[in-house]
């Protein structure tokens, strides 16, 4: 669908109300004419049947003079017909049969009356008055009826319409030319602002410094806000990249060494004890890709939330874990919590989250670790999974360095991205992460609200 440009949306809506505006005042201009129109000629027709009435009172009854006619000419604008009749509606002088109302009119001694009829089939406008004459001609009351065409009073209410509707057009037309360009100039600061725009890099994110009207301001600021987010973005993926090569480069140079000492080794003992080192490694490697491969994806992925039962996710990544766990001479429990904590969470990165937390507790308990342990409770609204362990500990303090990505408190075999990517996952559900203060060992609790009522 096309979309019109501002400057014709503008022009129309500034334009369009005015030309309606000029529409309705052309009507009522065309109105007042008629009104003019109507109140010149009766006034005109009220002069003219006073003269013929003084001209027949001062003739004695004999037709109109010259000076008379001339006079009713130039005063009623048009041709006019006349008739006199005497006190016993005898005829004095005039036309004969004038014409006569189609409905009863008022009795209005010695004032005129107005109507319109049909003369000759032509619709005319009438004035008939009573005079009273004391001349010898004519003595006692006389009726004077005048009458025009109604077409010379139209005619003369159409130029004047037409004068007034040439005059608002002109008018209308130069504004329609002034807003025009009055529109281009005053959206002269949106071109310079796509000019501005359209000649930078594409890695130029810098903020629009460039003076803009207040109208304006608002899409600037918005833009700038959206440079600022791009840039930090951007800025966090080229961080992510190189930390990510440098965590990869030693260990993959590893697996290679271990791979060749394998092959150089001929003593069968020394080959399996380095392919059990080669097999770990490999291992290990593998689990660091795959965090990175997550952490990439918690930046970039939209959340697919829906109702999940913590209770069972965590029950089956724990069975899941358990045998590994076990296999190095580890205690390892779950306890899961009095009713089932439902929450609304992308259910693969939630996995994710606790996978993080079991892995972290074995990568970072030491040489003392003995026991690992998964609590799962409710409080207040909140799902509490708390991952706790008796090896080398982990303090509250320590928060800010455990949970920044690639970075350990203390050296060991972990990559430093499992608590980062659990603070992600937990940030991304509305919840939080925490390093709790325990007497022995550490402890590290992921919260995220519950659902107010299990799903059905």
């Amino acid at each position: 669908m096309r979309v019109l440009s501002l400057r014709v949306r503008l022009f129309a809506l500034i334009l369009g109300p005015l030309l309606l505006i000029g529409a309705a005042l052309s009507a009522w201009r065309y109105s007042v004419a008629v009104a003019t129109a109507t109140e010149l000629y009766d006034r005109a027709l009220l002069v003219t049947a006073l003269a013929v009435s003084r001209d027949v009172a001062i003739s004695g009854g004999d037709a109109l003079s010259a000076i008379t006619r001339r006079f009713v000419a130039d005063a009623a604008g048009g041709e006019v017909f006349y008739h006199v009749a005497g006190p016993a509606g005898s005829y004095v002088t005039g036309y004969a049969s004038p014409p006569v109302s189609r409905t009863k009119l008022l009795k209005t001694p010695y004032r005129p009356v107005y109507f319109e009829a049909m003369y000759l089939k032509v619709p005319v406008r009438v004035m008939r008055l009573v005079e009273r004459n004391v001349s010898e001609a004519v003595r006692g009351d006389s009726i004077v009826t005048v009458w025009q065409h109604l077409r010379d009073r139209e005619s003369f209410a159409t130029e004047l319409g037409v004068r007034a509707a040439s005059l608002m057009g002109v008018l209308f037309a130069a504004m329609a030319v002034v807003i025009w360009f009055g529109v281009k100039y005053g959206l002269r600061p949106l071109d310079d602002l796509h000019r501005a725009i359209a000649i930078r890099s594409a890695d130029d994110l810098s903020p629009i410094k460039r003076p803009v009207p207040v109208e304006v301001q608002g899409i600037v600021e918005t833009l700038n806000r959206l440079f600022g987010q791009v840039a930090q973005s951007i800025e966090a993926k080229q961080v992510f990249i190189a930390n990510a090569a440098h965590q990869l480069r030693n260990p993959v140079a590893a697996v290679q060494s271990m791979a060749e000492a394998v092959q150089a080794t001929e003593d069968p003992v020394e080959r399996e004890w380095r392919l059990k080192e080669l097999v770990a490694a490999s291992r290990s490697n593998a689990r660091v890709a795959e965090q990175l491969l997550s952490l990439g994806r918690l930046g970039d992925a939209k959340l697919r939330r829906e109702p999940v039962c913590f209770g069972q996710l965590a029950q089956r990544l724990c069975s899941a874990a358990a045998p590994a766990i076990l296999a190095q001479g580890l205690e390892f429990e779950y306890r899961a919590a009095d009713e089932a904590c439902w929450v609304n969470a992308d259910r693969a990165l939630l996995r994710e989250a606790v996978i993080n937390l079991i892995d972290n507790a074995q990568a970072h308990g030491g040489e003392h670790l003995s026991t690992i342990r998964v609590v799962l409770t409710q409080q207040e609204g909140w799902a509490l999974l708390s991952v706790q362990d008796d090896g080398r500990g982990l303090h509250p303090q320590d928060s800010q360095r455990a949970f920044a990505r690639f970075s350990q408190i203390e050296p060991s075999a972990g990559s430093g991205l499992g608590l980062s990517i659990c603070l992600s996952v937990a940030q991304q559900h509305d919840g939080w992460l925490r390093i709790d203060e325990v007497a022995q060992g550490a402890s590290v609790t992921l919260a995220l609200p519950v659902l107010p009522a299990a799903p059905k």
